[in-house]
């Protein structure tokens, strides 16, 4: 799904691109005011997600989130319907959203990362940034098994 994020919903982000959506954060793009993140919503043919109930009240494709926190805004989408599964391959960059290419087995990697013949590893081709399975896509997926059939309104985010 192609997804706009207003900077109020900026804790989703990443998890959206590894679940294989398509997703624009404003905050990236240096854009705040209503009128315009509606612009782009239309022109990239985005649903937008907000926790500001006039700017979801201007569009009919917008996912209205109540939740400050992560937990509370994951479960929310995943009860309007949205896939919350980690991609098998994943296609955008957590980073950027710029597409992610497989590296090879036998090209060297920048030091941060692990070796390719251990491990797959993708390479942004719009960043650079490498991105494997490691621990932060365990603490993703651990996070994403909690809200599975959790609702969408938590106790603490009353």
């Amino acid at each position: 799904m192609r997804l706009l994020l207003d900077v109020m919903c900026g804790g989703v982000v990443s998890y959206l691109r590894m679940c294989d959506h398509d997703t624009v954060y404003a905050g990236d793009r240096g854009v705040e005011a209503d009128d315009a993140l509606l612009e782009i919503a239309r022109n990239e043919s985005r649903t937008l997600i907000t926790r500001d109930v006039a700017l979801a009240n201007r569009t009919d494709d917008s996912i209205l989130l109540e939740s400050r926190e992560v937990e509370g805004q994951l479960a929310a989408l995943a009860d309007s319907g949205l896939e919350l599964t980690l991609a098998d391959v994943p296609r955008f960059c957590g980073r950027c959203n710029g597409a992610l290419e497989r590296v090879d087995r036998t090209v060297s990697t920048p030091e941060y990362a692990p070796d390719p013949s251990d491990i797959e590893i993708w390479c942004c081709e719009a960043c650079g940034q490498h991105f494997w399975r490691g621990s932060h896509w365990e603490r993703v997926a651990d996070t994403l098994a909690k809200i599975d059939g959790a609702g969408a309104d938590p106790i603490e985010d009353r």
